[in-house]
């Protein structure tokens, strides 16, 4: 019967090994993501008539990169894999054997814009609104990663596009929803925000059609994704990933909120002068 749908090929996740230096998939797809974010980034700092510069922008993916990585792995193994952290502490550290949750990594990414912006002095929404399209870049990368590897597989399914994954133990067709989760968090999300970034627009509107939009997006691909084994439904059929989805989109309006109101006072008292 699975001889009908797609038959996923078995991936070494290891690309190539000098010594005991392994280059592994995973950490390629967020090598290309940094570079592409790099890229737009520089190009966006060249067209802001020095509010931003290259340096800053370096500095800022850096923040990024490492609140990315510490962020994605500790909000992983805690909102995911926690009883396996408490078996073994040293789990948090196997960052090689896949495992990053992005809701980790968003709160160590908002970290890291706090942080550069105190530094810089600029305006926390400001900065928030610069780093925003990048993020879906590295997301998208993420997701190929995921796929690479078969793992974060979707609910089995009799659609044709259904994939039969070699790792897992049913060996039935599911959906490809780490493919799903490219698409929707990574292609469509930077083309609104690449949309929306071209245009004037509000302080904060990017940080928080982000937040929405990623919010949104996660809550309908949860619906084709398989529960994690271990924890499954947390009620009904709602899953972690929903749960944790939801006050992203609450966040994300009351920035876009927050930030009209701080321009709109700006503009009052610029012109009361």
């Amino acid at each position: 019967m699975t001889e009908s749908f797609i038959q996923f090929p078995q991936i070494d996740p290891i690309i190539f090994s000098v010594g005991p230096v392994a280059v592994r998939w995973y950490g390629l797809m967020y090598l290309i993501g940094f570079v592409a974010a790099l890229y737009i980034a520089n190009r966006a700092a060249d067209k802001s008539k020095g509010i931003w510069t290259r340096e800053q922008v370096s500095d800022l993916l850096f923040y990024g990169f490492l609140g990315v990585i510490l962020g994605g792995r500790v909000g992983y193994v805690l909102f995911y894999q926690f009883d396996y952290f408490i078996a073994d502490p040293l789990y948090l550290l196997k960052i090689w054997q896949g495992g990053m949750s992005f809701h980790g990594g968003l709160l160590g990414v908002i970290a890291a814009v706090y942080l550069f912006a105190r530094k810089t002095d600029k305006a926390f929404l400001s900065v928030g609104d610069f780093v925003a399209p990048l993020v879906p870049i590295g997301l998208g990368m993420g997701r190929i990663g995921n796929f690479i590897n078969a793992e974060l597989w979707g609910r089995q399914t009799d659609v044709p596009w259904g994939v039969v994954f070699p790792n897992d133990p049913l060996l039935v067709p599911r959906h490809p929803s780490q493919l799903y989760e490219f698409m929707l968090e990574g292609v469509v999300l930077f083309a609104i925000l690449f949309i929306l970034m071209r245009k004037p627009r509000t302080l904060g509107l990017a940080s928080g059609v982000f937040l929405i939009g990623y919010g949104v997006f996660r809550t309908i691909v949860e619906l084709f994704r398989e529960p994690d084994a271990h924890l499954g439904f947390i009620f009904a059929n709602i899953s972690m990933g929903q749960i944790l989805s939801l006050p992203m989109v609450i966040v994300g309006i009351v920035i876009i909120i927050w930030g009209a109101n701080i321009q709109a006072k700006a503009a009052i008292k610029g012109n009361s002068k």
